[in-house]
């Protein structure tokens, strides 16, 4: 028994942070129906795992009703659109909330429902620059680095997202209501700022300009190295008991050296210089060995394609997530309508009913004329 089974979900097909919400509730075992576009061959979506297809024609009147009727059974829809979308389509909060009252009805955008960028096109590095957050980002004196697009469309999009999925329902164990969660990419990252934020208002570790303080790569005991070999090292040494292993596996004496005082920013820049030095003086293998199983807090940077298929978090030993489906190939994308006629016969619809709509072609799917008609 997985923690989420016996929960729908109607994801609305769209692009990455919605589609990992519905990702995140599919591994833990929510039934979660992804709908495409009737007129679609294929999904290039990569995060279909454990999920389902219905092909639907939302330009179509009856392929409209359907969608609404598949809501009237489903516990949460979880929609991708800009501003304004659902509604014209007749599948706007009221509609689905007014036909099914128990849903919960998860809105994912980037620069939320309202305000001056609302009906704007943006991606995750626009949502980041306007959340302030990408400021805080990069090196002293060079231009704002972004973290590939994981900030603001996976941890403050898709999981926040899911996260508001999950509020909602505990809330309607006592409510019996549905409700609609806005989930903003900008409001999101920002919230997921709030220690940078809240320590930079305390004058403590985050200073501006970026990349000046503790932790953002102004120290020299909080940065990555390069290794003999190309490879990298990274170094978290805060707290003072590991800054002194840190020392220890680099040969180095504070005393016998005349090493500066660890906190004293304005000689970061020169210890940074000689740990660049001397991090280049062997492979990472040697710096690996070195370091292994000590508290200097010293890692080799990992190559993350390398390593297996990433596993649903956290782990839950009681109700364990779905194992991690493999990412290898074809396995990796959804056939686009593979189970439209399972699911609408789930749903209730009648074979009279799923014909009519094949005839109206409102819905599609591998197989489904043939034996619908």
């Amino acid at each position: 028994m997985t923690a989420l089974a016996g929960l729908k979900v109607i994801e609305i097909a769209g692009l990455a942070p919605a589609p990992f919400a519905g990702k995140v509730l599919a591994d833990f075992g929510a039934d979660v129906v992804r709908v495409d576009r009737s007129t679609s061959a294929m999904n290039l979506d990569v995060l279909a795992q454990n999920k389902r297809s219905i092909a639907l024609n939302l330009k179509s009147p009856a392929g409209i009703e359907t969608l609404i009727r598949l809501c009237e059974k489903a516990d949460v829809v979880i929609e991708p659109f800009r501003p304004g979308v659902m509604e014209r389509l007749g599948l706007g909060p009221e509609v689905l909330l007014k036909r099914n009252p128990r849903l919960i009805y998860a809105r994912m955008t980037g620069f939320g429902q309202e305000g001056h960028y609302a009906k704007m096109a943006g991606h995750d590095i626009n949502y980041l620059a306007i959340s302030g957050v990408l400021n805080t980002l990069g090196k002293h004196d060079e231009k704002p680095a972004f973290p590939i697009n994981l900030l603001a469309d996976f941890a403050g999009g898709g999981l926040m997202c899911a996260l508001g999925v999950l509020l909602a329902l505990q809330e309607r164990t006592k409510s019996g209501k549905g409700q609609v969660v806005d989930a903003a990419m900008i409001d999101g990252v920002n919230y997921l700022g709030s220690f940078v934020y809240n320590m930079n208002k305390a004058g403590a570790l985050f200073q501006t300009p970026a990349g000046t303080g503790q932790l953002d790569g102004g120290s020299h005991f909080y940065d990555t190295y390069k290794t003999k070999d190309g490879l990298f090292m990274a170094v978290g040494a805060i707290e003072v008991e590991f800054y002194k292993l840190l020392l220890k596996g680099l040969e180095l004496d504070e005393e016998k050296d005349k090493l500066p005082e660890q906190m004293d920013s304005s000689n970061w820049p020169k210890m940074k210089a000689l740990f660049t030095k001397i991090f280049l003086t062997k492979t990472q293998a040697e710096w690996v060995k070195i370091f292994d199983k000590t508290d200097a807090c010293v890692t080799p940077v990992l190559d993350y394609y390398s390593m297996p298929t990433p596993a649903p978090a956290p782990k839950l030993l009681r109700t364990p997530a779905k194992a991690p489906v493999s990412s290898e190939g074809s396995d990796v994308f959804l056939e686009v309508g593979g189970e439209s006629k399972k699911i609408l016969t789930e749903a209730g619809f009648s074979e009279e009913e799923i014909r009519d709509l094949v005839a109206k072609k409102a819905v599609a799917g591998a197989g489904l004329e043939k034996s619908s008609l």
